[in-house]
C-alpha cells in the first residue's frame, strides 16, 4: 500500500508499518523473514518489527539489528517466561532491556509521538 502511494506520487507523510513474522498461517518467525520484509520495504517508512508469542523477544531483537523499532504488549504475547503471566508494562520493561543491551536507546512517549508523527491525546 506504502509502495503504491509512492509510485501515484502521493506518499504518505510518515508511514508506520509493521514486520511481523510467526503470524499463524503466515510468514515464519525467523532472521531471513525479517529481512526480506524489511529489505522490501520503500525507504520513506518508519518500521516496528515483532513477533507472537514466544518469538516477541527473538524478533523485538531482531528489529533492533535490522534498524528498526520494537513493539511488544499482550495483544501478541501473554507470558513473560514460560509458563508466567506478564504484565504489558512487565513486556516493556523485558524488551526496553533487550533494546539497550543491544547498544539502542528507548525513546520517551513524545519522541515515540513525534516519530510516529501522533498528536498527544
Amino acid at each position: 500500500m506504502v509502495r503504491q502511494a509512492n509510485d501515484e506520487g502521493r506518499p504518505a507523510r510518515r508511514p508506520v508499518v509493521p514486520a511481523v513474522p510467526g503470524h499463524p498461517w503466515g510468514a515464519p518467525a525467523d532472521t531471513t523473514t525479517m529481512k526480506a520484509m524489511v529489505d522490501n520495504l520503500p525507504a520513506n517508512v518508519t518500521w516496528a518489527g515483532f513477533g507472537i508469542g514466544r518469538m516477541q523477544m527473538p524478533m523485538a531483537a531482531q528489529a533492533v539489528l535490522l534498524g528498526g523499532n520494537v513493539r511488544v504488549g499482550l495483544e501478541d504475547n501473554l507470558y513473560l517466561d514460560r509458563g508466567v503471566l506478564a504484565s504489558n508494562g512487565q513486556l516493556v520493561e523485558r524488551a526496553s532491556e533487550i533494546i539497550t543491551r543491544m547498544g539502542g536507546r528507548v525513546l520517551s512517549p513524545a519522541e515515540g509521538r513525534e516519530k510516529m508523527n501522533l498528536k498527544r491525546r
